[in-house]
C-alpha cells in the first residue's frame, strides 16, 4: 500500500512539474499601452499581409481569426510569420460558430489551439460578441468562454472577451450589452479576463454614433482594473471606410487603462496589398494618434 501511495505522489509530483514547466514555457513578451489593432480573417497572399502590416508607422497588433472546424496546425505558419512582424491576438472562435460547438468541444479547441499556438499568441480572445444572441443559451455561453479563459490562463495566456454593443438595436432586452455583462459575468469569469474589448458596427444599430468615453466609464465600473477597447469595428460601404477609419483610430477616450484596439474588420480586404489610399488612410491616422 505504501508503496503504491509514494508511486502516486511521484506521478503526481511529475504532473504538476510538467504543468509549471509548460506553463513557464510560455514567455509572454509585454504588450503596449495603446494597441493598433486589426483583423484578418484569412492567411492567404500571407507575403503580402506580412508586407502591409510590417511597413505601418506603429507596430500593429494582428487579431487572426481562427475559422471553424479547421486544426490549429494549419495557422502555425502564419501565426509564426505574423507573430514576427506584429503582435498577435488569436480569436478562438468567431461569434457565429460558438453555437456549434458544444462546451466539451470548445474547451478542446482551446486547448488544441492554445498548446500548439501559445508562443506566438500574445493574446486569446475566448469569446468573440459573447453576449449576442445568436451564440446560443447564456448558460452554455458563459461556460464555454470560462473553460476557454481557464485553458489559456493555465498555459500563463493573456485573456480577452468582446462584447457586442447594441444600444437600441437588440432582439431581446436580456442581451442588451450592459445588462448581460452585469447579469452573466460572474466573479470567476473576471477574475480570468485581463481585456475587455468592445465589438460595434454603425450600421447594425441604424448609424448611431456612441459617445465612446461615457461606454468605457461605464464598463470600467463593471470591470474594475481590466483593460478596455475597441475589439471590431468596419463597414462594407466604400463610401464611408476612410472615414470610419479616421474616426475610429483617431479616437480619445481618457478611462483608465484603455488600450484603443479597433481592429478593423476588412484589413484583408481594405489594405492589403498595403499599395492602396485606405491602407495610407489607416497608417497616417496611426501616425499622428
Amino acid at each position: 500500500m505504501k508503496l503504491i501511495l509514494l508511486l502516486s505522489l511521484g506521478i503526481l509530483s511529475l504532473s504538476l512539474l510538467a504543468k509549471a514547466q509548460d506553463a513557464a514555457q510560455y514567455s509572454l513578451r509585454p504588450l503596449p499601452d495603446s494597441l493598433y489593432g486589426v483583423t484578418i480573417d484569412r492567411t492567404d497572399k500571407l507575403s503580402k499581409i506580412l508586407d502591409s502590416l510590417r511597413r505601418l508607422s506603429k507596430r500593429p497588433t494582428t487579431r487572426i481569426v481562427f475559422d471553424e472546424f479547421v486544426a490549429a496546425r494549419e495557422y502555425q505558419v502564419a501565426t509564426n510569420a505574423i507573430f514576427n512582424v506584429s503582435y498577435v491576438m488569436g480569436e478562438l472562435l468567431d461569434s457565429f460558430y460558438v453555437n456549434k460547438y458544444s462546451v466539451t468541444d470548445y474547451e478542446k479547441r482551446a486547448q488544441e489551439y492554445t498548446s500548439l499556438l501559445k508562443n506566438k499568441v500574445d493574446l486569446w480572445e475566448v469569446g468573440n460578441e459573447i453576449n449576442g444572441e445568436w451564440l446560443g443559451t447564456t448558460p452554455d455561453v458563459v461556460t464555454k468562454i470560462t473553460k476557454a479563459a481557464r485553458v489559456v490562463k493555465q498555459a500563463g495566456g493573456r485573456t480577452a472577451i468582446t462584447l457586442y454593443y447594441n444600444p437600441n438595436c437588440y432582439a431581446k432586452p436580456s442581451n442588451e450589452m450592459f445588462t448581460w455583462a452585469g447579469t452573466n459575468i460572474n466573479t470567476e469569469l473576471k477574475g480570468l479576463i485581463d481585456y475587455v474589448l468592445v465589438s460595434y458596427y454603425e450600421e447594425d444599430c441604424n448609424g448611431y454614433i456612441p459617445n465612446w468615453q461615457q461606454v468605457f466609464d461605464r464598463l470600467a465600473q463593471i470591470f474594475p482594473g481590466k483593460k478596455l477597447g475597441v475589439g471590431e469595428c468596419g463597414t462594407k460601404k466604400s463610401s464611408k471606410k476612410k472615414a470610419l477609419v479616421q474616426r475610429y483610430y483617431s479616437m480619445k477616450v481618457t478611462t483608465p487603462n484603455f488600450i484603443k484596439g479597433n481592429f478593423w474588420w476588412y484589413f484583408w480586404q481594405d489594405m492589403v496589398p498595403y499599395k492602396n489610399s485606405l491602407w495610407t488612410t489607416l497608417n497616417e491616422t496611426i501616425r499622428n494618434n
